[in-house]
């Protein structure tokens, strides 16, 4: 009959195809969907974060069948685990490891995004859920660090909730009210215990969802940030320049799955540790509220913006004032600023200078953690570069890549090491140029000489 849909398929697939749109999800979303042949080695980490995604989720289903989310029996139950429980000591250095190696892909995932410009026009989108889904990792390990109920897990949530007071007129109410207590307690372990097993996991997989279906709705981008949909196109109106996601790149990912799976492998049965980068040692003692550890510092994967955090002191927002105050004084003598902007822009400079000496240093340490984050929602709009790829972009350009990302590495390592002045004075610097990078992006990202751009990718069988 006109106009009735054909249903191709028979036996259970064709009763499920009438009633589930199973098939062609699958063709839309795998065998039909057509990716740029020219993926390299930086394309496996997408569908690496999905995999420990799932490591995650089923390591942690087992590890609440016996963990005890109570201040009297947490520490106790993780013992339990490690000891008593069939292999749980391997769901549970299976989940530690997970979280650790969920920042590596993700992380080289976002890397992999800066130099191709997978943020640009037309995937803002795609861009703006893939932060999304980090600042859920974040808030993720940040609620699951507390769990086991060891010293630093303790003192750390004690720690970073306790930067939420900084905040003008409501942070001491509100530092109370995420904690349940005046105090890090049992309250707070069962908050932090809902929080980390239902809502940000629900959230986190609708993300996730959002993400690769805004992705397949305009397509991977490619290493060279040529659109293959404007491209040339075959007889059945395909991209030329594509090849079906399935079997070709779902093969392909599993050599890098394998990769991982034996790197993934090798820390949990040889060093689930990582010399107490991955698991501190103060964590194999019991919270104890009394006994404050002499070094307090977070996780690895926080350290970047812990050590902003740190390097935001009272002598620095002096350093930063005055900075604006500078820069406020030479818009008004010669700039290129015209009209209204000539005025607004050094009078916002010298509102942020005033700011910077009236509010607390504590509370912009907090904006420049979080500011180092969220600024990254706004990447697509900071880059007006005439090209995608840092391959036809100006060899410098690479430089400063370079630069950002040996610097962020830095402030990591600084962020694991007891504060002291010559530490505090590098993580000054590293602050100012990982915020620099973004800020002068508008202007950097335009300068040079541009490489130009071919109108069909660029592949090299292999």
């Amino acid at each position: 009959m006109a106009g009735e849909k054909t249903v191709e398929t028979t036996g259970l697939l064709g009763w499920i195809d009438r009633r589930f749109p199973l098939t062609s999800l699958f063709k839309e979303h795998m065998s039909e969907y057509y990716a740029p042949k020219n993926f390299n080695f930086w394309y496996f980490f997408g569908s690496l974060a999905l995999l420990v995604l799932v490591i995650q989720i089923v390591t942690g289903i087992f590890l609440v069948m016996s963990y005890k989310p109570d201040a009297k029996l947490a520490f106790e139950s993780v013992e339990y685990i490690m000891r008593e429980v069939p292999w749980g000591w391997l769901i549970r250095y299976m989940h530690s490891t997970g979280a650790s190696m969920f920042f590596v892909v993700v992380y080289l995932h976002m890397l992999r995004g800066l130099f191709y410009g997978s943020y640009r026009k037309p995937r803002e989108l795609v861009w703006i859920f893939g932060v999304a889904i980090f600042l859920c990792l974040m808030g993720e390990a940040f609620f699951g660090y507390l769990l086991p109920w060891g010293q630093m897990s303790y003192w750390g949530a004690q720690v970073i909730v306790n930067l939420f007071s900084a905040i003008p007129f409501i942070g001491p109410e509100l530092s109370v009210w995420i904690r349940g207590d005046y105090v890090v307690s049992d309250a707070t372990l069962n908050r932090f215990f809902a929080f980390h097993v239902i809502a940000i996991p629900l959230v986190l997989i609708g993300l996730v969802v959002a993400h690769i279906i805004a992705l397949h709705e305009v397509g991977s981008n490619n290493p060279d940030g040529v659109e293959i949909k404007d491209g040339p196109k075959d007889r059945n109106g395909h991209p030329v320049d594509g090849i079906p996601f399935h079997p070709y790149y779902s093969v392909h990912d599993i050599v890098g799955v394998a990769g991982f799976l034996i790197v993934f492998a090798a820390i949990v049965f040889f060093g689930p540790e990582m010399g107490g980068y991955f698991l501190e040692y103060n964590n194999f003692i019991p919270a104890d509220s009394l006994k404050t550890p002499p070094h307090i510092a977070p996780v690895w994967y926080f350290t970047p913006f812990y050590s902003m955090l740190r390097a935001t002191t009272a002598d620095f927002t002096w350093i930063l004032a005055g900075s604006a105050v500078v820069g406020a004084l030479a818009i008004l003598v010669k700039s290129n600023f015209k009209g209204i902007w000539r005025l607004a822009v050094p009078v916002t400079l010298l509102v942020v200078a005033v700011l910077l000496r009236l509010i607390d240093a504590k509370f912009w340490g907090v904006v420049a953690m979080g500011g180092a984050v969220v600024i990254l929602f706004f990447l697509p709009w900071l880059d007006h570069s005439p090209v995608k790829s840092i391959r036809y972009r100006p060899t410098w350009h690479k430089y400063l890549y370079a630069i950002f990302i040996v610097n962020f590495l830095v402030l990591g390592y600084l962020g694991t090491q007891a504060p002291n002045p010559t530490f505090n004075l590098m993580s000054q610097i590293g602050t100012v140029i990982y915020l620099a990078f973004f800020f002068l992006m508008p202007v950097w990202s335009r300068m040079g000489t541009f490489k130009p751009v071919p109108d069909r990718i660029t592949f090299r069988p292999h």
